[in-house]
């Protein structure tokens, strides 16, 4: 894909600073990082959304995440209380760069960076409404 931000970036037509890369998956900094050690992981074929990504690129794809995750929290330095794992489908999401991208973000006691989300009002029959609803979907998959 010629226009899309991360292809550039795994073809070399833009700069990243690396900080892993195998044959499947390119892990690099955040040009916008919401901590110090902000990491991408993205898979080096072209999918717009997780749902779009075979099986077993996403397991590729997720090994890299726990490693980058792991490194994170061993990095000198890098003062690390926890981490946001952080992945988006489609813009009502905020997804932003259409390739399919996890975000490991390294987090501080205080940094004030907070994800909130508005919940809905459930009941028990609405809960168990959904679920059978989607676990038809899973057995049909």
């Amino acid at each position: 894909m010629n226009h899309c931000i991360f292809c550039k970036i795994i073809n070399g037509e833009l700069p990243a600073h690396r900080v892993y890369e195998d044959e499947q998956v390119l892990a690099f900094m955040d040009i916008s990082p919401i901590n110090h050690g902000h990491v991408l992981i993205i898979p080096k074929v072209h999918y717009s959304e997780l749902r779009s990504i075979p099986l077993a690129t996403s397991i590729a794809v997720w090994k890299v995440v726990k490693k980058v995750e792991y490194a994170i929290w061993q990095t000198p330095d890098l003062v690390c209380d926890g981490t946001n794992i952080l992945q988006n489908n489609g813009a009502a999401a905020g997804q932003e760069v259409f390739h399919a991208h996890f975000h490991v973000i390294p987090r501080r006691e205080g940094d004030g960076s907070r994800f909130g989300f508005k919940t809905v009002n459930s009941s028990d029959q609405v809960r168990k409404d959904w679920a059978a609803k989607i676990k038809d979907q899973i057995d049909a998959a």
